[in-house]
């Protein structure tokens, strides 16, 4: 893949994610915490949020500089009204060698069952779901809503149906909360068209807690797996993939693991984000964001927009979680943007 633009340390920009929305339905206990975000929290009007224009606007610069995949997270993004409509907008964009971009979604998947369809048609490629657990008493204590397993499952369906596939399926683990699902999820999973991921529980944000104590290595979960499911692992499908891919030595599928806090893939992250108001941020970990909205709604032409993209790209040094893992700390203690504001 080639970039037209790299960081000061060398990495391209390939991937881009936009959270469309900072609203979400479930109130995870490692994302959104029914403490922090109560029924008094206060979200972003709808005038701050960026429109479906400024989103088509920002993927289409971002294209000419690099970027082949656009993921739309929130908050939950199924949330955001009339998002195949600004699927349908993507899916115009081109990169400078013509190609339409890989668009895909990342939701909790209460939606999928009734938009699925509508997504598939307007142009989107993939979807990925988040499902912590399969037993209904440990996924709605992670949830805090409860809301049923059986509807995501439903939703997994339609997507399947739809022809989003292949579907990935994240899982995070937290030790003492739902690391003892890791193999039935392993278990009930194998064999089917869905790809399982387990993702180690990060540091996002400040407000879900987290204690390095709760973190469950990644090679402690392949380690649980392949003691009952042999396992053997895989190549990545590209550089600067973040998932190690591990597949059943029976020919039953894959899976992948996500090991953000154990072991750092900064070296080859190629991943910036735009906040639900317009900010571009250089790392998952960051504290400050650079606001693409302001310019734009400034009336800056296309050129300049470019440009500071590029500008901001440039100037990257990011390799907070390189950094965490020398410290085997929590970093440097500074104030981080929340998941549900930045996207996963």
């Amino acid at each position: 893949m080639m970039s037209s633009v790299t960081d000061a340390r060398g990495r391209g920009l390939h991937d881009l994610r936009i959270s469309v929305t900072d609203r979400c339905n479930f109130r995870c206990v490692y994302c959104m915490p029914k403490e922090i975000f109560g029924r008094d929290y206060a979200f972003m009007p709808r005038e701050e949020l960026l429109s479906f224009e400024e989103i088509t606007r920002l993927a289409r610069v971002a294209a000419a500089h690099g970027v082949q995949k656009i993921r739309l997270t929130g908050g939950e993004p199924l949330l955001r009204k009339g998002l195949p409509d600004l699927v349908a907008m993507l899916a115009e964009v081109r990169t400078p060698a013509g190609e339409a971009l890989d668009l895909a979604v990342t939701t909790n998947g209460s939606a999928l069952g009734f938009l699925a369809k509508d997504l598939t048609n307007a142009g989107l490629k993939r979807v990925t779901v988040s499902l912590d657990s399969l037993d209904e008493a440990t996924f709605q204590a992670m949830n805090d809503i409860n809301f049923p397993v059986q509807r995501i499952l439903d939703g997994l369906d339609a997507a399947q149906e739809a022809g989003l596939g292949p579907i990935k399926i994240n899982m995070v683990v937290k030790k003492g909360q739902n690391d003892h699902d890791v193999v039935s999820m392993a278990r009930h999973f194998k064999g089917t068209p869905f790809i399982l991921r387990f993702i180690e529980y990060m540091d996002v944000g400040t407000t879900n807690g987290w204690q390095l104590g709760e973190v469950v290595p990644s090679a402690e979960i392949v380690a649980r797996i392949n003691a009952e499911l042999p396992l053997e692992e895989v190549a990545p499908n590209y550089s600067g993939e973040t998932s190690q891919r591990w597949r059943y030595r029976d020919g039953g599928g894959e899976i992948g693991v996500i090991s953000s806090v154990t072991q750092s893939f900064c070296h080859s992250c190629s991943r910036a984000r735009i906040s639900v108001d317009g900010k571009l941020y250089t790392c998952l970990f960051a504290s400050t964001g650079h606001d693409l909205r302001e310019l734009m709604r400034d009336g800056c032409s296309d050129t300049e927009l470019s440009e500071a993209m590029a500008n901001i790209w440039r100037e990257r040094t990011d390799r907070y979680s390189e950094l965490r893992s020398l410290n085997t700390a929590r970093g440097t203690g500074a104030k981080k943007i929340e998941m549900s504001y930045i996207g996963g």
